[in-house]
């Protein structure tokens, strides 16, 4: 070891003897040492306590300080191997040019699969992307006498929006609220609050915010606030609400891809994707009563959200999506995905950690946008043509039964 590794071993078995002797708990390590030496005392405490081995989550490149603020009771790190598909060709709204998407995963031949996806787009020339919608929602519940009540908080919402936006836009100087929607079931009255978060995915910012609006509503009106969040935001739930009305970003990608390009590079027909599309995604999903009518969007969603750090349960609403495939008049084939409710942001939370951050600078989306939302936007855009390439590849792959010997092949 060296004179800086003993020293930082001599720091954490200090730290360690501390907990043990119990004066120290746990999660106060960090307020008596510095993260890493709190960080190394924490390993030494869980090896002895479950008789694992941690030298490799305790192997991480980057100051445990930079992960303060997203997780507690640090040991080190865990290291999920990223690749990158591409580049691939976007005509956004809020980016235009070739971009690396980087995937972070454990699953094998899923870069394999959205790069031949990529790389089928380059040679149409490259998808199209659009954000359609943005607002990051919460939805406190209050509790009233009856449904005259009910009605009469709904009336005073309506009616005094303007102050609501005030009480709420108080606590932050980025965020800005949309607009209030009222859902009635019986004695319980449902707020849904929708804010426009620029380049944060906003959670925090909309939680904080609307707490200051439930303040305001509860000093003016009969009602009571049960919970701040009913569960109609939806947050990390499948919801059909998110389909319908969207929660963070609702973005668009497509393409069309030339009839010789499927044939040769796909190794299938426009026609068999189209009906595989059909008869897998729409009418095998609705009879499964899926709320998602995709292939595998969700692979795309998570790798990219972990490999730019991204809320990973929000996975569960990022998936929330749509795949189109039809044969245009030309033959050729057209292909779209359609997300509905895509929470991401550029300034925040993961990323803010060193590889995340990397990650964000490979689509060149890192820290807040000019004009404001533009880099939450970009990445959003970045993120479907990355799920339109997932598509289109496992589409094809079914047309052309390589599947199997695809996963078959790469060892998996």
């Amino acid at each position: 070891m060296t004179d800086t590794a003993d020293s930082e071993a001599a720091d954490a078995g200090a730290l360690a003897d501390r907990v043990r002797d119990g004066d120290l708990r746990f999660h106060e390590l960090e307020a008596h040492a510095d993260a890493d030496a709190a960080a190394a005392a924490r390993r030494l405490l869980v090896e002895e306590r479950s008789d694992a081995t941690l030298d490799a989550v305790g192997s991480y490149g980057f100051d445990a300080a930079a992960a303060e603020s997203s997780v507690e009771n640090m040991i080190g790190a865990a290291q999920v191997p990223m690749g990158v598909a591409g580049p691939v060709t976007i005509d956004g709204g809020a980016l235009s040019g070739a971009r690396y998407l980087p995937l972070a995963t454990t699953e094998g031949a899923l870069v394999a699969s959205v790069n031949r996806g990529c790389s089928v787009v380059e040679r149409a020339g490259g998808a199209t992307a659009r954000v359609l919608k943005s607002g990051m929602t919460r939805a406190p519940v209050f509790r009233v006498a009856d449904v005259a009540e009910a009605e009469a908080l709904v009336e005073w919402v309506r009616g005094h929006g303007d102050e609501l936006a005030e009480a709420a836009e108080s606590t932050t100087s980025h965020g800005e609220l949309l607009g209030v929607t009222p859902y009635v079931v019986g004695n319980s009255v449902f707020l849904r609050f929708r804010y426009d978060t620029k380049d944060a995915m906003g959670m925090n910012m909309a939680t904080i915010a609307t707490q200051a609006a439930c303040d305001l509503i509860e000093s003016e009106t009969t009602a009571s606030l049960v919970a701040l969040s009913g569960n109609l935001c939806t947050d990390k739930k499948p919801a059909a609400i998110n389909a319908v009305e969207g929660r963070g970003r609702s973005v668009a990608a497509d393409v069309t891809i030339p009839r010789g390009v499927v044939e040769e590079r796909l190794h299938t027909t426009p026609e068999a994707v189209a009906e595989i599309n059909v008869r897998k995604n729409l009418v095998g999903s609705a009879k499964a009563a899926s709320l998602g009518f995709n292939a595998h969007v969700a692979n795309v969603v998570a790798a990219m959200f972990l490999a730019t750090g991204q809320d990973a349960a929000q996975v569960v609403e990022g998936a929330n999506a749509i795949t189109t495939a039809e044969v245009d008049p030309d033959g050729d084939l057209y292909v779209s995905v359609s997300l509905s409710s895509l929470e991401v942001g550029t300034v925040g939370g993961g990323t803010k950690l060193p590889t995340q951050a990397e990650g964000l600078d490979v689509l060149g989306v890192r820290g807040g946008g000019d004009p404001p939302g533009s880099n939450a936007d970009a990445l959003a855009e970045c993120i479907a043509v990355g799920a339109l390439a997932g598509e289109l590849s496992l589409l094809a792959a079914l047309g052309s039964r390589h599947l199997s010997s695809a996963h078959e092949n790469l060892g998996r």
